[in-house]
């Protein structure tokens, strides 16, 4: 039930939840990518009219952790499948900013370790036009098929673990490794 979220020794608070992270070799793990720089509380929202997220808040811990840059495992496979949670901002998810798209993808994530199932979670959190009627599922991707920090973040996992916030060029993901 639980999505085979991972534990460490390193969390934050957030939300007022203890959330766990991953850690990978050289970065915060399963999270974001060459998608844009870390936020640094002064970022402007997509439209630029709302001032980003102030530093050292949930939000900004969010969209840092979420924009990590990581390094392709050497011995990763050339095909995974997965399912995700797509949570959109900007114009297109009701004006939803940035920041809050992070803290919402964060919510699901923290669905997930509560034990909801995950079919559930998508309905309920996914912005992706049809993704609650498969579930979330994708299939099987390769590394070109997919935005570079989404396949970062996808092929970091292990078979049955759940990453943390990921964000690409659409929006911010919960991405499950299923095989």
């Amino acid at each position: 039930m639980g999505y085979g979220l991972p534990m460490v020794n390193v969390s934050r608070r957030l939300l007022g939840l203890v959330v766990p992270l991953v850690m990978w070799p050289g970065a915060l793990a399963a999270c974001g990518g060459a998608s844009g720089p870390a936020s640094d509380g002064n970022d402007a929202a997509q439209d630029g009219a709302e001032a980003g997220p102030v530093a050292g808040s949930p939000a900004a811990e969010c969209l840092a952790i979420a924009s990590a840059e990581r390094a392709a495992k050497p011995d990763e496979p050339i095909s995974i499948s997965v399912k995700h949670i797509l949570v959109k901002h900007g114009a297109g998810a009701s004006g939803r900013s940035r920041g809050e798209a992070c803290l919402r993808a964060l919510q699901a994530r923290d669905a997930l370790a509560a034990g909801t199932d995950f079919d559930q979670v998508v309905a309920d959190y996914s912005d992706e036009p049809g993704a609650a009627t498969r579930g979330g599922t994708l299939g099987a991707i390769t590394r070109d098929q997919v935005d570079p920090a989404f396949a970062d973040g996808a092929f970091a996992l292990e078979i049955d673990q759940v990453s943390h916030v990921v964000e690409s060029k659409s929006g911010f993901h919960v991405i499950f490794r299923v095989e």
